[in-house]
């Protein structure tokens, strides 16, 4: 199946929306607290109308999920939705770490077949198609995306804003094979691990929705990498329940996927 329409397009929607985020960056914004005790900005709202109109007026038949909008479950009857987080990095956006991007896939009868992940700061563009690999774009340029080969030495991250212990003490049990920790905010972890600067990162628990992981999901894949849950499946979309309830780790490599059972 050819899903080019849909990636030009998301890819626009995602850039208009990273600048007029960036506007609303550099002022003096105002931060309230959702229901889930997330925080939320006007450039989140804003980010999410941008998104919704865009793809709505070129797939007007397709269904829609995102973080910012209610859920309509009829989207359950469609084999095509968009699922759309409008800001993935909220924290770090308030914080102005710059560690924020812009997140817009496509769920096809629950699997994911186009993502695109914009970073406004770093104005990097990630996406991927299935079967098509993964790429990055950057001043014009466009870079095929491939995992890292490396199998020791591993260069392994962890949420900037969601630390975990568990996390933590998986990384003290291979500090043997770790050569550098980072903590990187938002699907950036993914988009390193794709472009083969990072090995390896975990999730433990249900904190995380399917907004937060589609993108990252195909453009590790397409870039060679392996993003499975804790029992080592490959995640469903487009969903009743969003909630990722095993959590999720990325790895470049099979063999560098630490033992973690002990910690579940």
């Amino acid at each position: 199946m050819d899903f080019s329409k849909e990636l030009y397009v998301a890819k626009q929607a995602a850039i208009i929306a990273g600048k007029k985020v960036m506007e609303i960056y550099h002022t003096d914004f105002t931060v309230e607290i959702k229901e889930d005790n997330s925080p939320v900005t006007k450039a989140d709202l804003t980010s999410n109308t941008i998104i919704l109109n865009k793809l709505k007026e070129v797939f007007p038949n397709y269904a829609y999920l995102s973080e910012e909008s209610k859920d309509d479950l009829r989207r359950l009857d469609n084999d095509y939705c968009f699922i759309i987080d409008p800001i993935d990095g909220t924290k770090e956006f308030v914080s102005k770490t710059g560690e924020f991007t812009i997140n817009i896939a496509l769920s096809y009868k629950q699997e994911i077949v186009m993502g695109v992940i914009y970073a406004p700061v770093l104005e990097e563009l990630y996406y991927a198609v299935k079967g098509k690999g993964a790429f990055k774009a950057k001043n014009g340029e466009h870079m095929k995306l491939t995992v890292s080969d490396r199998v020791n030495h591993l260069r392994v991250a962890e949420s900037r804003s969601h630390k975990s212990p568990k996390v933590f003490q998986l990384y003290e049990e291979n500090q043997d094979r770790i050569e550098k920790y980072y903590e990187v905010g938002s699907t950036l972890k993914g988009c390193f691990l794709a472009g083969g600067l990072l090995e390896a990162f975990y999730k433990f628990g249900s904190g995380t929705k399917e907004w937060d992981i589609a993108t990252m999901d195909i453009i590790i894949h397409e870039a060679g990498g392996i993003f499975r849950n804790l029992n080592h499946q490959r995640f469903k979309y487009n969903k009743a329940d969003v909630y990722n309830k095993e959590g999720y780790y990325a790895v470049n490599k099979i063999e560098n996927l630490f033992k973690f059972d002990h910690l579940l």
